[in-house]
């Protein structure tokens, strides 16, 4: 029996070298595959990565133009709006010197009514107060309309500023 194992042995040894050797062989393959494929996998990550930088690079240069553009439409409407401030500062020292003169002209036809005959001074009486009456309105009308028309300005800038800051947003 030991002679049946001695002759057998060789080929016992024989077969497990070439299945050691199929096996080593097989490992190998699967061992290169796996390197090939997360050399693949790597590259494709670096791709990811670089990509997703210049996206966010571009999305960050475009950000930046639209806060620009915005930046600037602000600082052009509030030039705008202070160019209407001392616009309507203007137009108030120069209804001031307007309703200095109705004032004025109040006062003489007060002064007048009290110097006149006593014939015409019921009639002249009521024509001063028309005058006076006129002047007060005079001075309320246009003290009012210098105020709309600052308050319009003012709008106006404003929402021209909105629309160019849409505008740059739009481009």
């Amino acid at each position: 029996m030991t002679s049946i194992w001695l002759r057998i042995l060789p080929y016992i040894a024989a077969v497990l070298l070439v299945l050691g050797a199929l096996y080593g062989a097989y490992h190998h393959g699967v061992s290169v595959t796996n390197e090939t494929w997360q050399s693949k996998w790597n590259a494709r990550d670096t791709r990811d990565a670089q990509a997703k930088a210049e996206n966010e690079a571009a999305e960050r240069a475009r950000e930046q133009s639209y806060q620009q553009s915005i930046n600037k439409a602000i600082q052009d409407g509030q030039r705008t709006i202070d160019q209407a401030t001392a616009d309507a500062t203007a137009a108030r020292a120069s209804a001031d010197s307007l309703r200095g003169a109705a004032d004025a002209i109040a006062a003489r036809l007060a002064a007048s009514q009290a110097s006149g005959n006593s014939c015409t001074a019921a009639a002249s009486q009521a024509a001063t107060r028309a005058a006076v009456v006129l002047a007060d309105v005079l001075k309320r009308v246009d003290q009012r309309a210098g105020d709309l028309a600052e308050v319009a300005d003012q709008a106006r800038a404003r929402g021209v500023t909105c629309e160019q800051a849409y505008d740059g947003l739009s481009r």
